[in-house]
């Protein structure tokens, strides 16, 4: 069975003598660009998490802003991609979070 790759590379880091933060945290500058991006009624709902592959995660409070962010997934990247180019977000994955919105 082959480990999960933050696994391989904490053990690689730790072979090394690296010190690495196991839970990186994401830029400041996507947070107040999701302000600036999302909309206005998703704003106190949701919250960005870590852009990995491209992919950013967002979690989001309740089941029914998933499907509503389905509809407005186009407009938001495209409004964070020229806010914070350099994360090079393709698209946008909804989690569920009790307390996203809080």
């Amino acid at each position: 069975m082959r480990l999960p790759y933050h696994r391989r590379v904490r053990l690689r880091d730790h072979a090394v003598g690296r010190r690495v933060d196991p839970w990186p945290s994401f830029p400041s500058g996507l947070a107040g660009a999701w302000q600036q991006a999302a909309p206005e009624n998703m704003r106190d709902l949701s919250q960005p998490g870590l852009v990995r592959r491209g992919v950013l995660d967002v979690f989001v409070s309740h089941s029914a802003l998933v499907q509503e962010m389905g509809f407005s997934k186009r407009q938001i990247i495209a409004t964070l991609n020229e806010l914070v180019p350099a994360e090079g977000i393709t698209d946008i994955r909804c989690r569920l979070m009790a307390d996203a919105g809080r």
